[in-house]
């Protein structure tokens, strides 16, 4: 029994650290951290959890698909994808997290999930449960050879579009006054307002950046997943949002690492685990999960329990 034991081990160690394999586990976790970006940036300055945040990535998906089937240039889809996303973004704070913002988090948390069940709904009904296919996408996801690796183009797309999409947001945050005002308002929205933060400007422009990644996220997904259906961006957004907490929610930078680290675990296990047993494979993400939160509960990159909450 040992024998098979520490034969099956060993394959998955194979299997695990072959480089084919890394490559794509780090393409996901680029695209995880994307959106734990964007997830985590709301939750900071608003201290709401979105969960109509994997419904903006459909919608820019839907987009997307809309554009193809009516053959328009690559190029309009995507500016298509983001006029959609940011707009569903503005509203969504106009209409239902302005309203509710004196409200308790338990209440902007149930208003989240019918924003969610209402834009799916809206889907189904446009849409239908099979969705559309964004085809004219297709060329993004043929695969590069280098050596013996083949890497996707959307996956070199994906890693790079982190990288700029986290300096980027690191120095707006660091380096201009509405990042101050954002960095302010989540250590302490109410007193950050005594001052002369403006609340109205500083939320829109968290949900905005948001809206922004969850774009960013649509595009690569949409290469990636062509058949956009209601259901689209869901797993990953539950998943990413289970990676935010592994990381620490109460800070930026370890809400990213988190989602990071939950994709490039996802990427590993789904590629190294036998394709009978990928179905097992929520089941082992979460299993870590809550193993990580019962030694970390605070999160996997924070220290200690922090006394402040902030960007």
């Amino acid at each position: 029994m040992s024998g098979a034991l520490a034969s099956v081990l060993t394959d998955f160690l194979g299997d695990a650290l072959d480089a084919q394999v890394q490559v794509d586990a780090i393409g996901l976790g680029a695209v995880f951290a994307l959106m734990a970006v964007g997830i985590g940036l709301v939750f900071g300055v608003l201290r709401l959890v979105n969960f109509a945040y994997g419904q903006l990535v459909m919608a820019g998906g839907f987009a997307l698909a809309f554009a193809s089937d009516r053959g328009w240039p690559v190029a309009v889809g995507i500016v298509l994808c983001f006029a959609v996303v940011l707009v569903l973004s503005l509203a969504m704070d106009v209409v239902v997290f302005r309203p509710l913002r004196g409200q308790s988090p338990a209440v902007m948390l149930i208003a989240t999930f019918a924003v969610a069940f209402l834009l799916q709904s809206i889907a189904l009904l446009w849409f239908g449960p099979l969705g559309k296919t964004a085809a004219s996408l297709a060329d993004l996801n043929r695969p590069v050879s280098v050596g013996d690796v083949e890497i996707r183009k959307i996956t070199i797309v994906a890693i790079v579009a982190a990288a700029i999409c986290l300096g980027l947001l690191a120095l707006l945050l660091n380096r201009t006054s509405i990042g101050l005002h954002m960095r302010a308002a989540a250590m302490d929205f109410q007193t950050a307002r005594l001052v002369g933060v403006r609340a109205n400007l500083v939320s829109a422009a968290a949900v905005l950046i948001a809206g922004v990644l969850a774009a960013v996220v649509a595009v690569i997904l949409t290469v990636q997943f062509p058949t956009v259906t209601p259901t689209f961006a869901l797993r990953e957004t539950i998943i990413v949002l289970a990676g935010v907490v592994v990381g620490g929610m109460n800070r930026l930078l370890p809400a990213t690492l988190g989602g990071f680290a939950i994709g490039y675990v996802s990427g590993i296990l789904g590629g190294a685990l036998p394709t009978a047993q990928s179905q097992y494979l929520p089941s082992f993400v979460f299993g870590l999960v809550i193993l990580v939160l019962l030694v970390r509960p605070a999160g996997l990159f924070t220290r200690g329990r922090p006394t402040v909450e902030r960007v």
